[in-house]
């Protein structure tokens, strides 16, 4: 489940506003405003509809034993990724 930080750190991400996201998702501001704040109950609906509308302009939610956090990517996860040689050695594999 995504957290209120998390959605507050995708949308500086994006440089959206509350106004932004909460037009984006189809959610009422006021519902929007409360799933930010964590303090009042909001509907699994209104969770998932930010989160897609998140996801669908290149957020990723990350979550590790180390914490959680957010990532903006640029490509959807269907487009083919190119990896840019930066003449270094080879990273090293862990494990």
């Amino acid at each position: 489940m995504i957290t209120p930080r998390q959605i507050r750190a995708a949308r500086a991400l994006l440089g959206w506003t509350q106004e932004t996201l909460a037009d984006t998702a189809l959610v009422a501001l006021t519902a929007l405003k409360r799933l930010e704040s964590d303090r009042l109950e909001v509907r699994d609906a209104t969770r998932d509809a930010v989160r897609k509308a998140l996801e669908d302009h290149g957020v990723i939610f990350l979550s590790s034993a180390r914490g959680l956090g957010v990532m903006l990517v640029d490509q959807p996860d269907d487009a083919p990724v190119a990896l840019q040689d930066t003449g270094g050695p080879p990273p090293q594999r862990r494990g």
